[in-house]
């Protein structure tokens, strides 16, 4: 080197390795921390690309002195393409260990290092590869700095993440596939590490996922070159490095919201829109027993790839609001014509996704709308996309009460008749089965579970357990477990699932003093 390197504070000790967060690009959005150890070191060194001025000498650089040495670490190469006999891997990893060797050359001198890194240096930064090459040799500090992805939410003017929100941070480098399925469960996302060469995989990774019409593209946030755009309106080709695609919060009442138009409540709930000369699809999606934490990743993909949304009015609330989402909110009496109303809006063309909460294949909307396009001979597929059913949420909080064989009956006498009711019931209680009811009682039907009850305990032992659930995965949850004689139909209402069950059937005392149920594997013989 040319230059003289500046004298030691401490002769005969080593100096002090920084590692500084210079933030997303605004010299302005240095940490005072970052701006006093930066000023102060005496080698400040940078990465930067052969031939280019570097980013992020770039932006500290009008804080440096003359006296400091500035030591450049000049990158091999910048894409994955090289005649190294390692490769890219190896070409970089050469890399690393020799500039690592000339930052420890003036740490061994007593100097003070500051190594700039654009960002924060722990998060997806190149300062963590000298790090594991030199923090167990010399003493060393961490300075965090503003990341990329809270410069541009701030750009955008929307918030990342809200109340139980999960932010999902991904490289654009994943293959598409696996990028598709990682946004498809995100509340919110950012996807870094982009450039021409990957923008179109990570773009088609957000359409199928069906995200693409709400995130945003960001270059070069907080800088005098900052650029915002929908990602669908981004050429591949402009797309420099820095650069990152995000999903902000979406979360009813954000600005994102409130700015782009949430979902449509329909007024006219069996409204159906003009042709569009296209077939549509429709997806019968089981919604799990309460909130998003029971949503399967297919479940969270069908519902946000829909242009319409069809239910009984709680469970399509239980669905945010998003843009270009029509909602269609009808009575829980009405499954024949729901199910018609959300074929025909097919057939317009529209995508459409008709919930029920638990699993839409048990007593819910899938048999409704199949049956419904049978009858009509519809053209319009019809996918079931299942999810976490009420039994075996209720079962799981109980224990393993279903653990072996079982049945599944409801109460409700609406679509079929009691005495057809009573005799299932009797033939499940004879054959000795774990038994799951649904929808055992409502404010106008409250005879049927005292009745069950003494159709049971005419086969099984009053002391019989019965798990008693109610609003599992919701505010009000309860579940507890009683014996079949003791079962008061007066605790027992619609938002209830009971588990009766079979003389196998066990309770057991847990560490927490509660009362666990299962049903054993093994059958005596």
């Amino acid at each position: 080197m040319t230059e003289a390197a500046p004298a030691p504070a401490s002769p005969g000790t080593t100096g002090r390795l920084y590692g500084v967060g210079l933030g997303p690009g605004d010299p302005e959005l240095l940490t005072l921390k970052a701006h006093r150890l930066i000023t102060s070191a005496h080698v400040v060194a940078y990465p930067v690309k052969k031939g280019a001025a570097g980013v992020a000498i770039t932006i500290a650089g009008r804080y440096l002195s003359p006296d400091q040495l500035r030591l450049p670490l000049v990158y091999p190469v910048t894409t994955e393409e090289t005649d190294h006999p390692g490769g890219y891997d190896g070409a970089l990893a050469e890399f690393y260990d020799g500039t690592a060797a000339e930052i420890a050359a003036h740490l061994d001198a007593g100097r003070d290092v500051a190594v700039l890194c654009e960002g924060d240096p722990f998060f997806y930064g190149s300062y963590m590869y000298w790090h594991e090459r030199l923090a167990d040799r010399y003493p060393t500090e961490v300075v965090p700095g503003v990341t990329s992805v809270s410069g541009a939410s701030a750009i955008l003017g929307r918030p990342l993440v809200q109340h139980d929100e999960v932010l999902t941070i991904l490289p654009g480098t994943l293959p598409p596939d696996v990028l598709a399925a990682r946004l498809r469960t995100a509340d919110s996302a950012a996807v870094i590490k982009l450039g021409r060469r990957h923008f179109a995989d990570v773009r088609g990774a957000f359409e199928d996922a069906g995200t693409a019409d709400r995130t945003w593209y960001v270059e070069r946030a907080t800088t005098a070159h900052q650029r915002v755009a929908p990602l669908a309106e981004v050429e591949a080709a402009s797309v420099p490095y820095f650069s990152l695609v995000v999903t902000p919060s979406t979360a009813p009442g954000t600005p994102f919201a409130t700015n782009r138009g949430p979902g449509t409540v329909v007024e006219e709930p069996y409204a159906v829109p003009a042709p569009t000369g296209e077939l549509g699809s429709v997806d019968v999606v089981g919604l799990g027993p309460a909130g998003p934490a029971w949503l399967t990743p297919e479940a969270h993909a069908a519902l946000a790839a829909a242009d319409d949304l069809v239910g009984y009015g709680p469970y399509v609330s239980r669905v945010p609001p998003r843009p270009g989402l029509r909602r269609h909110l009808t009575d829980n009496r009405v499954e024949a014509e729901r199910a018609r109303h959300a074929l025909a809006l097919a057939e317009a063309g529209a995508r459409v996704a008709v919930v029920s909460s638990g699993d839409a294949g048990v007593f819910a909307m899938a048999s409704a709308v199949l049956e419904a396009a049978d009858e009509t001979k519809s053209p319009v597929p019809v996918r079931v996309v299942p999810g976490l059913s009420a039994m075996q949420a209720v079962a799981s909080r109980a224990g393993a009460p279903l653990g072996h064989d079982f049945c599944v009956i409801s109460l409700s006498d609406r679509l079929k008749p009691w005495d057809v009711i009573a005799d299932r019931l009797t033939a499940a209680a004879r054959a000795d089965l774990a038994v799951a009811i649904y929808n055992p009682a409502s404010k106008t039907r409250r005879h049927q579970v005292a009745e069950a009850r003494d159709l049971f305990l005419a086969y099984r032992d009053p002391a019989t357990p019965v798990v008693v659930g109610r609003d599992v995965g919701g505010p009000t949850e309860s579940v507890r477990t009683v014996a079949l004689g003791d079962l008061d139909p007066e605790t027992v209402d619609m938002r209830t699932l009971l588990i009766v069950g079979s003389s196998t059937t066990r309770t057991y005392p847990r560490p927490d003093g509660g009362v666990g149920v299962y049903t054993p594997r093994r059958y005596p013989a």
